[in-house]
């Protein structure tokens, strides 16, 4: 049985349970990289400061009514040059292909983007290969101490010093 997979808009009052989700989620690879941490591998101000940007649209993602994870765009109407700021899936529902779907969802919903961009730290392997290998999308800029072109993290972001750049220029 196909399982159906919905966006349905992040309401205000359960912006505290998907910021919780959210860092759960991203801890899994974290905590496998550096072990545990006393501090959250993502803080809560830089998923505030994503949800609170300018043209961001926060999603849940549901499949078959359950929230199995969410979704940060940030949507350029101008210029269609759109980024993929979050994006995370439960755990427990790793390995059955939300990502993908969502992924296509994604693309259908915002059928006049030109270009799509995300980053995601080097130790983040799951992540490389479901950008590259399942959504299409290209590593264009390795980001590293030496070579910033305009991406700062945070001092709390993991990983702050190593990212990829990835983009996918739409047909």
């Amino acid at each position: 049985m196909r399982m159906t997979i919905r966006l349905t808009p992040l309401l205000s009052n359960e912006r505290a349970a998907f910021i919780h989700d959210l860092q759960e989620a991203f801890a899994v690879a974290f905590v496998a990289e550096y072990g545990e941490q006393a501090a959250d591998c993502i803080s809560a101000y830089e998923i505030e400061t994503s949800l609170d940007a300018d043209g961001a649209a926060a999603f849940h993602i549901e499949e078959n009514g359950q929230k199995v994870g969410g979704v940060v765009l940030v949507i350029d109407e101008e210029t269609r040059h759109n980024k993929l700021d979050l994006l995370f899936i439960k755990p427990s529902a790793h390995g059955r292909g939300i990502g993908t779907r969502v992924w296509k969802l994604i693309e259908s919903t915002y059928p006049d983007t030109l270009v799509w961009e995300t980053v995601t730290p080097y130790f983040e392997k799951r992540n490389i290969h479901f950008y590259v290998n399942k959504c299409g999308f290209s590593i264009v800029e390795f980001i590293t101490p030496w070579h910033r072109t305009g991406y700062e993290m945070l001092e709390s972001t993991p990983g702050k010093d190593y990212f990829f750049r990835f983009m996918k220029k739409m047909p």
